[in-house]
């Protein structure tokens, strides 16, 4: 299937612009290693122009465009926006899985995410109109006092490629709903549908400069958005190794940041799960999205009395994978992103071994693919906690596995990372299952599941994997900053000095003495 990819331009001012050099960046369709289209390559001198736009559209006539118009008024637009994701929903699940080597099952279920988001934040926008102003209770009764919640200014947005759409969604929405105007800088290895995003903006009529898309590297385009000082927050999904260089940047001017970063999660099979069930969660939420997920649930940890079973249970769903073109029905598992990531995570395979680690299951090319960047469902056993493969995040679909003998051994071994992003536990004890969600250290835990997401939940991670939340009204309040607003009310003078004498008090007074 022939899949067109659109030429565009920058998205700047409500308008499509040429890069100021004039670059651009060719697309490399994962699954067949063939250059299908190019994006354009913004420099810092684009940056300079968006940014300029976005602060423009923020102010314009005092913020009555946009920044200081009601949330019923932005809702508008987003939901707008999300009937026109419908709308060509075929479309853009087809152009993502062109971009991403993602299965189109995938993808598909991606562009009803976008929507979702949309809608889900159109609804928070209107909220937020009852929500200002709101009093609040103090001691003294001389004054009275409320909170304005008010958007916090032009945000950089720099976004993954494992959901492109997706995560730039999670962000737009929100940020849009508070009135604030931003700045989107995808992933240099899937923009396409971010740009096609763009043309939806100008089809809704979005006023110019609301919301602007630089696509190009992260070293140019990336780092003289995270640098600006006109950009008032960095908004960043991404590597925790980039998370710090933001960081480091925000740091200098005092900015606020949100940082959603890598993880190296832990699923925990106890002896009394289905193991069925366990075993068909463990692998989705490890080879899903072809294994490229920070949150994956990617260290197994599993009781040892039923270890041996699992693991062969394990095998036989991972054999039930169909591993092919992304494009064709029952796609399970696509390819990699980029040549680089294939190099990336086959490294980490050929150390895991070299380490002394057992490569059980997988590890190599799907023998019938010989174009694309394809790797198999890999299982890894005889790990040490030691072991690169345990210790840092592949971002491929590699599983390694421990056992455990003891409730208190299985925290401690999910407990010992840097990342804490998310974690899952497998039982049927729902006491248990209680104690663990106190007990490990993850933004989020799933309880006999991993990997569902929803608009209304909180999405962030502790330790390494992050500052922040995204998601639910957490993700819209990131957006916003309060504002305490205190009225004296009383007739009565404060009275904490004395007050000055009249002229008519001091000349008496000199009289008298």
């Amino acid at each position: 299937m022939a899949i067109q990819i659109p030429s565009r331009q920058l998205f700047i001012d409500g308008e499509w612009r040429e890069p100021v050099l004039k670059k651009r960046i060719p697309i490399i369709n994962p699954a067949s290693e063939e250059i299908v289209g190019d994006i354009p390559a913004a420099t810092a001198e684009d940056v300079e122009i968006a940014v300029d736009a976005a602060r423009r559209a923020f102010s314009r006539n005092g913020g009555k465009d946009w920044a200081s118009t009601s949330g019923a008024f932005r809702a508008k637009f987003l939901r707008a926006i999300a009937s026109a994701v419908l709308e060509r929903k075929s479309e853009l699940a087809l152009l993502e899985v062109v971009d991403t080597g993602k299965p189109l099952v995938e993808t598909a279920s991606d562009m009803d995410g976008v929507a979702s988001c949309f809608n889900y934040y159109a609804e928070l926008a209107e909220a937020l109109d009852a929500k200002q102003k709101a009093p609040i209770s103090i001691p003294v009764q001389s004054f009275k006092s409320y909170v304005l919640k008010e958007p916090i200014g032009v945000i950089a947005l720099i976004t993954p490629w494992n959901y492109p759409l997706l995560m730039a969604a999670w962000k737009i929405a929100p940020a849009l709903a508070a009135g604030c105007t931003a700045i989107l800088k995808p992933s240099e290895l899937a923009s396409v549908t971010c740009l096609e995003f763009a043309e939806i903006c100008r089809q809704v009529d979005i006023p110019p400069g609301v919301l602007n898309i630089v696509t190009g590297l992260g070293s140019e385009a990336g780092a003289s958005l995270a640098s600006h000082p006109h950009v008032d927050k960095i908004s960043f999904t991404g590597s925790t190794a980039t998370g710090i260089k933001i960081m480091t940047a925000a740091a200098q001017m005092v900015k606020p940041i949100s940082l959603e970063l890598g993880g190296k999660s832990p699923i925990i099979v106890f002896e009394d799960g289905d193991l069925n069930n366990a075993a068909e969660w463990t692998i989705y939420g490890c080879f899903k999205t072809n294994g490229q997920i920070c949150s994956a649930t990617s260290r197994l940890i599993v009781h040892e009395s039923i270890a041996a079973d699992f693991l062969v249970k394990l095998i036989d769903w991972s054999k039930n994978i169909k591993i092919s073109d992304p494009l064709e029905d029952g796609c399970r598992l696509g390819a990699i992103i980029s040549q680089g990531q294939y190099e990336k995570v086959m490294n980490f395979i050929s150390t895991a071994k070299n380490e002394g680690a057992t490569i059980l299951y997988g590890g190599t090319r799907p023998q019938h693919l010989r174009k694309g960047f394809f790797i198999e469902p890999t299982i890894i056993t005889d790990v040490s906690t030691s072991m690169q493969i345990w210790r840092e995040e592949v971002f491929g679909p590699v599983l390694c596995v421990k056992t455990f003998s003891t409730e208190n051994e299985a925290i401690e071994l999910a407990n010992d990372t840097d990342y804490g992003l998310g974690a899952a536990v497998i039982s049927k004890d729902l006491e248990r299952c209680e104690r663990l969600t106190k007990a490990l250290q993850a933004g989020t835990v799933w309880v006999n599941c991993s990997q569902p997401c929803f608009d209304q939940t909180a999405w962030g991670g502790n330790k390494r994997s992050g500052i922040g939340r995204e998601l639910g009204e957490w993700g819209l309040d990131s957006y916003l900053s309060i504002k305490q607003v205190t009225h004296y009310i009383s007739y009565e003078p404060w009275g904490w000095y004395s007050p000055p004498q009249s002229s008519e008090e001091l000349e008496r007074s000199q009289k008298q003495n």
